[in-house]
């Protein structure tokens, strides 16, 4: 099973950015861009794991806690830069619970077999991702100017910035990823309260 822990969106929300990513779509029509309904803020991506495993996941999962975390969507850019673009994404801003969050999941993966990260947190919103490229933000050697979102570039040149509005997060959710031609089908498997008196985890 293929598996990332991430916080969902309000329908607030990802109404807004997808009433965005319809104006801008057509300036990048080759790109590959994700269904609005599952877009999501990735705490800790996993990758491949037994279903054995799962339960041991969710255990953990269980105890970590924090308060309510309020996060605002603002704005967009390009990863690892604009002249190399791979990755179109959407930024937010939130306090630093929110990175405290993902610090204390990701330092409980080692005991479960699953390394740590590489690379600081950056929590971001992928829209889009060029034909053939790495999800990566990080900049790689084999990276060069990709024409594919040329286009796009020139035309968010003459907008404003966009705002797409302001959420409280009050839960985390463990997710199953399953590939396809069509795209990537995520599912939740249990939502984690962020309540500190909140009780077990919910399995969906």
């Amino acid at each position: 099973m293929r598996l990332f822990i991430a916080v969902d969106l309000d329908d607030a929300i990802r109404e807004r950015i997808s009433l965005f990513m319809e104006g801008v779509r057509p300036f990048a029509p080759d790109a590959r861009w994700l269904k609005p309904e599952s877009l999501h803020v990735t705490l800790k991506f996993i990758g491949e794991q037994p279903e054995a495993g799962v339960q041991k996941i969710k255990e953990t999962l269980t105890a970590m806690v924090s308060n309510p975390i309020e996060i605002h969507f603002r704005g967009y850019g390009f990863f690892p830069n604009p002249k190399a673009a791979r990755v179109f994404w959407i930024g937010m801003e939130a306090g630093p619970e929110l990175a405290a969050l993902a610090a204390a999941i990701d330092d409980t993966m080692p005991a479960l077999g699953i390394p740590k990260e590489e690379r600081a947190f950056s929590p971001h919103l992928t829209l889009a991702r060029g034909l053939g490229g790495s999800g990566s933000p990080r900049w790689r050697k084999e990276d060069r100017p990709n024409p594919v979102f040329a286009p796009l570039q020139n035309r968010l040149a003459s907008l404003t910035t966009a705002e797409f509005g302001t959420m409280t997060a009050r839960a985390f959710f463990l997710y199953q990823s399953q590939l396809s031609p069509k795209g990537s089908k995520y599912t939740k498997l249990a939502r984690f309260p962020f309540a500190r008196d909140s009780g077990l985890a919910t399995q969906n």
